[in-house]
């Protein structure tokens, strides 16, 4: 008798303590992840390409629900594009800068919207980025995550995205 009673209450204590560690994993803090993804580039009169691309996204959630933001990418390759004006403009390893609002509306599934600029030697873009990501949890601090953007520029041509990377919460 003695022993179930010492077994049921090491039990709840147990369980107590699961809640509430539980309680205190409220989804914020900051999370680093690196992305390998290939990006369209969609011209108006040029033959579209794709590009390779790297990505290293710094992030802080709020809560569960909520984040922002600061997602870099690097092109890695030279190529030709039509501005407004349909100047042909040759883009060498153009990097791109965004700052996003994050919602994860479940499942997994992240929405991402914001500004960003594109900067290259010879001339720089200001973009608007709209995306998915999926994150899917690999351990308690780390997760895999494939995504899909589109960045349209507001004086020149637009990209799409698809990505997968490996992300950490810190």
């Amino acid at each position: 008798m003695l022993l179930l009673f010492i077994g049921i209450a090491t039990q709840l204590h147990a369980q107590h303590q699961h809640e509430v560690t539980e309680e205190h994993n409220d989804g914020r803090g900051f999370r680093i992840a690196g992305i390998i993804g290939h990006t369209l580039i969609n011209t108006e009169g040029v033959d579209n390409v794709f590009v390779p691309s790297w990505g290293l996204d710094f992030e802080y959630w709020f809560n569960h629900k909520w984040g922002i933001g600061l997602h870099n990418d690097i092109e890695i390759e030279t190529f030709i594009i039509r501005n407004s004006d349909n100047e042909e403009i040759e883009r060498i390893n153009p990097l791109v800068f965004t700052i996003d609002a994050l919602y994860h509306f479940g499942n997994g599934f992240v929405v991402t919207v914001g500004p960003g600029v594109e900067l290259e030697k010879r001339e720089s873009f200001y973009l608007l980025r709209v995306g998915i990501e999926y994150e899917k949890d690999i351990t308690r601090s780390m997760y895999l995550m494939p995504n899909l953007f589109l960045d349209q520029r507001f004086d020149g041509y637009n990209t799409w995205n698809i990505g997968l990377g490996i992300g950490f919460k810190l």
